[in-house]
């Protein structure tokens, strides 16, 4: 198994596609789907354009979907959610499909979906996710930072080093085997220095701040836990996904 980790989907290569592909979205997408899939949703489907969420969805019950948009950190006027975790309780989703459209987590979701295997990946399910690759070991792994509007963010590539670093401590295999590219090594290197404290990794980052002027200190003590969530969401056809079970 070799792991590749991309800060951005802008950083992917557009020649090829892995087995594996592994979206990140800790502030919110991803934490957003994990949760949502644990409590009970039928679906999470993803769009890049919010007008064909609303074209697509419409064809569902009003009974058996719900509609979360954001832009910027805030949600879309119109839309039944935003993009909070916190808001998708079991009463709320059990049952139903979330159409979901985000400035930067279902880009990611978008551009790796050619994968063989495309999962969605947070602090929340890291463990789900390690599992799954022990137990399938795809031959290359990207994991795909969604970044904010193209540019590296923290929050994703520690997140992503949090993988990588329990890949390492599960298997035999060392950095140097492992890694596919010097990325790697610089993710597990950051998630190193703050597995203990990732709440204040989160304050530091710049969408963590950008969420704390839109009051969301709530929602960044929820997405700074870690392996709190059995759900592993993949990709059961495109743009559309499910928990593993």
């Amino acid at each position: 198994m070799k792991l590749f980790i991309f800060h951005t989907p802008e950083l992917t290569p557009t020649d090829k596609v892995p087995e594996c592909a592994i979206a990140v979205d800790v502030l919110r997408a991803t934490t957003t789907m994990a949760t949502v899939l644990a409590a009970g949703g039928e679906a999470v489907q993803v769009f890049s354009d919010l007008d064909q969420l609303l074209a697509v969805s419409e064809k569902w019950s009003s009974e058996k979907r719900l509609r979360a948009g954001e832009r910027g950190g805030s949600k879309v006027p119109g839309f039944d959610l935003g993009n909070s975790p916190l808001d998708c309780t079991p009463e709320v989703v059990q049952g139903r499909r979330l159409f979901i459209s985000t400035t930067n987590g279902t880009r990611a979701l978008q551009r790796i979906q050619d994968a063989k295997a495309v999962l969605a990946a947070a602090f929340v399910n890291r463990a789900a996710v390690v599992q799954y690759l022990l137990e399938k070991q795809p031959e290359t792994v990207w994991i795909v930072g969604s970044g904010w509007e193209g540019s590296f963010s923290l929050e994703d590539t520690a997140c992503a080093g949090a993988i990588a670093h329990s890949v390492v401590q599960q298997t035999k295999l060392s950095q140097d085997e492992l890694a596919g590219n010097d990325e790697v090594i610089s993710a597990i290197a950051l998630y190193s220095q703050w597995q203990d404290n990732l709440l204040q990794l989160l304050h530091l980052a710049s969408h963590g701040k950008r969420l704390l002027r839109l009051n969301c200190d709530e929602d960044l003590k929820y997405c700074s836990q870690t392996d709190i969530l059995d759900v592993l969401p993949i990709q059961q056809e495109q743009g559309v996904l499910v928990s593993k079970k």
